[in-house]
C-alpha cells in the first residue's frame, strides 16, 4: 500500500498512472498501457534494492519533473537529488528520489525551458 500511494502520486504528476491491481500484490501503471508494475518478490523473499541501479521516467517538462519529486517527498520518498540541471547534456533536467522501499528512481526531461 505505501508503494503504490508514492507511484500513484509521483507518476501521476508524469502522466503515468495507476492502472490497478495485476493478480495479488501487484499494480499497473502506465499512460494508457502498462509500462510499469510494482509487485512482491515472487520469490516470497524481503525485497531489497541494488547499489547503482536507477529506474527513470521521461517528464513531458521540467515543471513535471519538479511536481514528481514534490508529489514523492509528500507520500514516503527521500530526496536523492533535487530538481534542477544535470551536466550530462546541456538540456538536461532531473530530480531523484527514494520510494519507500529504497529503490532510486528520477524523472528527467531535454527540454530547454519550461
Amino acid at each position: 500500500p505505501r508503494s503504490d500511494k508514492f507511484y500513484t502520486a509521483a507518476l501521476g504528476k508524469l502522466g503515468i498512472n495507476n492502472l490497478g491491481p495485476m493478480g495479488a500484490g501487484a499494480t499497473l501503471y502506465g499512460a494508457g498501457s502498462p509500462e510499469f508494475i510494482v509487485l512482491k518478490p515472487g520469490n516470497g523473499l524481503p525485497s531489497t534494492y541494488g547499489n547503482g541501479g536507477t529506474l527513470g521516467f521521461a517528464a513531458p517538462s521540467r515543471a513535471a519533473v519538479r511536481a514528481f519529486h514534490e508529489a514523492g517527498l509528500a507520500n514516503g520518498g527521500k530526496d536523492e537529488g533535487a530538481p534542477g540541471p544535470r551536466s550530462f547534456t546541456p538540456t538536461a533536467y532531473a530530480s531523484y528520489l527514494r520510494d519507500p522501499d529504497g529503490n532510486k528512481i528520477c524523472a528527467y526531461c531535454f527540454n530547454d525551458g519550461e
